[in-house]
């Protein structure tokens, strides 16, 4: 993918994932921690929370790759290279 998608999908993904945030009240890095570390085993038991917390993750992850990916491309390419000088609009 290249960078100008990466990004765009990024902030797509980040508009998702502060539906979660704002409706938890918790940042999702914090959020994936927990879950990863089995503190939030106690909300398995409710079928919203199980649903919200299964996408979250899900979301952050793909998001977590995508970041990754970015700056992955911007290691090998200079940033003046990629840059859009035209809004995409």
């Amino acid at each position: 993918m290249e960078t100008q998608e990466l990004v765009i999908e990024m902030k797509i993904l980040e508009r998702r994932l502060m539906l979660y945030e704002e409706k938890y009240g918790v940042l999702s890095a914090d959020f994936y921690l927990a879950l990863q570390t089995g503190k939030l085993s106690r909300y398995d038991q409710y079928d919203e929370t199980r649903t919200d917390f299964s996408r979250w993750k899900g979301i952050y992850e793909i998001w977590r790759r995508r970041q990754a990916a970015c700056q992955q491309n911007l290691q090998t390419c200079d940033v003046s290279q990629t840059l859009r000088f035209q809004p995409a609009y």
